[in-house]
């Protein structure tokens, strides 16, 4: 976008959007991020429109990324108070909603030196965030990679790793990335957790047990992996040495996929989670998830089934 093309854009959005349209919006909420003083953000994230208006379905967005930020933000006021500069890597960025959000707050509400890297396989969807950051003049905070996330390796100390709606294993490796380089912070919205729903589904033909009914009906099977595929990242995490917490992000009429991991890291290794891990894996079937693997956890050799000793 034009530097004459934000002014206009930016005056239509200050005469359109009043302290009393503001509030209409925000429902009275403090959230970091408005149409009337992030209109070329918004505009750049498809949320305002060229009128500068927001229609319901980009309100429910606009909302969604508000309550993401201020989720966010606890953890990282904790880190940004420790002085240093700050280095967050975005795992799977995607169309990078959250990356540029993120950037724009570091420099107009956080106000604090900051080092932003999205990673995406997508080449096309890199190029185009390389763009968007650009256009908004965020490209000295904010640079992007096409690559996956097994491969990447931060120049530098990785303070936190972020990955919204990553699919499948995608949030394992973004979790194993921050536990590699003791990140303080990560947070992971999953998505698609389809990895324990296919090991199940295999048991399924060839198990017996109580467990059976559930591996072999397709939705519920769904259902109940995603949940315990969650369930199990916390623990692991908790094993590693973070404070973890689990959390609605987004209501869930909005979207099924609404729950959001956020840990800090806070000491040494926690024996009991890793235990309770282990047992959780084992009366759900033993096939357990690829963070455990990727994080050295022994995988037994023959399936454990439910009530074996």
């Amino acid at each position: 976008m034009s530097e004459r093309w934000a002014q206009e854009f930016e005056l239509r959005a200050r005469a359109l959007w009043t302290d009393d349209a503001v509030r209409r919006v925000t429902e009275g909420k403090d959230l970091p991020i408005l149409p009337s003083n992030a209109p070329t953000l918004l505009r750049a994230v498809g949320l305002l429109h060229r009128d500068a208006s927001m229609p319901p379905p980009q309100v429910r967005k606009f909302l969604q990324l508000n309550h993401m930020i201020r989720l966010l933000r606890p953890p990282l006021l904790e880190l940004i108070e420790r002085g240093e500069p700050l280095r967050i890597v975005d795992a799977g960025c995607g169309l990078s909603y959250l990356t540029l959000s993120l950037a724009w707050c570091f420099r107009h509400v956080f106000k604090h030196p900051v080092t932003l890297i999205g990673i995406d396989r997508d080449a096309a969807r890199v190029a185009a965030g390389r763009a968007t950051a650009a256009q908004l003049g965020l490209d000295d905070l904010l640079t992007f990679q096409a690559g996956s996330i097994e491969a990447f390796e931060p120049d530098g100390k990785l303070h936190a790793i972020l990955s919204l709606h990553a699919c499948d294993t995608a949030t394992d490796d973004a979790i194993a990335l921050g536990l590699r380089h003791a990140a303080e912070l990560i947070a992971v919205a999953p998505c698609c957790q389809a990895e324990l729903a296919r090991a199940w589904a295999e048991l399924a033909t060839s198990r017996a047990g109580p467990m059976q009914p559930l591996w072999s009906t397709p939705h519920l099977r769904r259902e109940a992996a995603a949940t315990i595929t969650d369930t199990m990242r916390a623990l692991l995490l908790r094993a590693a040495g973070y404070e973890t917490r689990v959390v609605e992000f987004v209501p869930s009429q909005h979207t099924p996929k609404n729950t959001l991991i956020r840990a800090m890291r806070r000491g040494g290794p926690d024996e009991d989670a890793l235990r309770q891990y282990v047992e959780l894996r084992d009366a759900t079937g033993g096939a357990g998830i690829s963070l455990a693997r990727a994080m050295g956890v022994v995988q037994p050799t023959v399936a454990v089934r439910p009530g074996d000793d």
